[in-house]
């Protein structure tokens, strides 16, 4: 067999595993999402600050543009560079209509929520990180929840 036939199907059979195990994984990501998205859809803030109870209306409003309200909701990102990431990545979304002012508050949510509701989950989690990242995220998570006192 020649040799540009051997690294062709060489090639072919790499990206055919690639392909399949992109395909694995994007079936675990949408099983992971589907769960989330089957949890509730809203949260009582009642007992927020009226400022945090503000910036939940921004976040409904901004996220329900590209999915269920449940997904954030019931995410298991409770650290704040998870949600950093998570908003940056929406921002990007055409359509989503969320700009730097409105991805400033839904972040200030949802840390806020995180440093609340999910508490036992961001614990957890803190627990699993360096010390180093473990002052990073408390430090940013103080200075969301400074804000509201």
């Amino acid at each position: 067999m020649p040799m540009k036939i051997k690294v062709s199907a060489a090639l072919l059979s790499g990206a055919a595993a690639a392909v399949i195990g992109a395909g694995f994984a994007l079936a675990q990501t949408d099983a992971r999402i589907e769960q989330f998205d089957k949890g509730p859809a809203t949260i009582n803030v009642s007992k927020y600050p009226a400022a945090v109870q503000q910036e939940y209306a921004v976040f409904s409003q901004k996220c329900t543009q590209c999915h269920r309200l449940s997904r954030p909701i019931n995410s298991d990102f409770v650290l704040p560079d998870e949600w950093s990431r998570y908003i940056h990545r929406m921002m990007s979304k055409p359509g989503s209509g969320i700009d730097g002012g409105s991805g400033a508050k839904i972040y200030d949510f949802l840390v806020y929520d995180s440093s609340v509701r999910k508490k036992a989950m961001l614990d957890a989690k803190l627990g699993t990180i360096s010390a180093a990242e473990k002052a990073s995220a408390e430090a940013k998570i103080k200075a969301v929840v400074d804000k509201y006192k």
